[in-house]
């Protein structure tokens, strides 16, 4: 992908797990905004603990808070700051601060814009707490006239935003994992959940759009629709109608599976895991939250996790898993798991909370 450069500015982000996958096509991290010099050593810290680090400093910074993400080669927080003050609190707290120029506020009021201005089929977004920016990707199939109005509107957001290219396609996948089928469609199982005392699983929300009766891969219905969410999210919910194993577990498909105890939000940064009946298993990083992606025909989706895990059609609605942690649901990628690309994930914990169900 050709990167943009923008003149900068100064101012004040197994039972369960595999499927179909929709496209998608995003960025990778590099940093370049200034670092403070360092007053104490970091805390080495695992994911969770970074995590609970992160909330508490982002209260307490309040608007001088700029994002953050984990150093995994390091195992240190990394927290954007706008100041020399928050800087010092923030190494205080045993984290590495860097002194950047983009506010949250600056960030998200360049997605407002975006959202208005540029709601184009074939485009994401994501803020990246690592370059302190807004990455915008176009995909190939963006024509050169709504490849100029993003660029009139990225040009006007100044060094808040980059503008990249993505050789692949923002499309959903239709094909699966632990298998489950419907019609000509075939998605995966994401995570059993357990509502009301009763059996449910969480898939892609573009899969139980499209199908209403799930079976397993030998054929056997096992339950029908309860909850979809498509486009805007992208989970849907299944009932089992039939009596089956449902452990809380992932696919890792090699005779064994990862047990799933329960769900976390996700970290820039954090190590995870894929698991898909087309490709099987992966591993990458979180390298974005709250992505918008632009699939087409209207259908646009929001609050994505990113990374940089690879994912192919028959992902879609598997399984991200950190540890023994629930993290995301495959919703789409540009990729391939031969040249790369980057997968989009629906929050776990959103789609649980939304469901009103829980891992188990």
């Amino acid at each position: 992908m050709k990167h943009r450069r923008i003149p900068k500015r100064r101012a004040a982000v197994a039972g369960a797990g595999i499927a179909a996958l929709v496209a998608a096509g995003v960025t990778l991290q590099t940093a370049n905004a200034s670092e403070t010099p360092e007053a104490s050593t970091p805390k080495t810290l695992s994911i969770t603990a970074a995590g609970k680090l992160a909330s508490t400093l982002a209260k307490d910074l309040g608007g001088d808070a700029a994002g953050t993400y984990y150093d995994a080669q390091t195992k240190n927080l990394v927290v954007n700051v706008l100041d020399q003050a928050a800087a010092d609190a923030v190494e205080a707290a045993g984290a590495k601060a860097r002194v950047v120029e983009n506010s949250l506020a600056e960030l998200k009021s360049a997605r407002t814009t975006l959202k208005q201005d540029a709601t184009i089929p074939g485009t994401a977004w994501v803020t990246d707490p690592a370059t302190n920016k807004v990455v915008v990707t176009a995909d190939r199939t963006v024509s050169k006239a709504e490849l100029a109005k993003l660029d009139k509107v990225v040009d006007g957001l100044g060094s808040t935003v980059e503008l990249k290219r993505s050789k692949g396609e923002f499309k959903p996948f239709i094909a699966g994992g632990d298998a489950i089928t419907g019609g000509s469609g075939r998605c995966s199982l994401g995570f059993n959940v357990v509502k009301g005392g009763e059996p449910f699983f969480l898939t892609a929300g573009h899969c139980t759009e499209s199908i209403s009766t799930w079976s397993d891969s030998d054929g056997n219905e096992i339950g029908t629709n309860e909850t979809s969410s498509f486009p805007d999210n992208d989970y849907g919910l299944v009932k089992y109608t039939a009596e089956v194993d449902h452990p809380s577990e992932v696919n890792l498909y090699n005779g064994s599976s990862q047990a799933i105890s329960g769900a976390a939000e996700a970290t820039v940064g954090m190590a995870v895991t894929r698991s898909g009946s087309t490709t099987q298993v992966h591993e990458g990083k979180v390298t974005g939250l709250d992505a918008t992606v632009n699939y087409g025909n209207g259908d646009i989706v929001n609050g994505l996790i990113q990374t940089d895990v690879c994912a192919e059609p028959g992902d879609s609605g598997g399984s991200l898993f950190s540890g023994d942690k629930a993290v995301g649901l495959t919703s789409g990628g540009s990729g391939d798991c031969t040249s790369g690309g980057e997968t989009f994930f629906q929050p776990v914990t959103e789609a649980l909370s939304a469901t009103g169900t829980e891992i188990g």
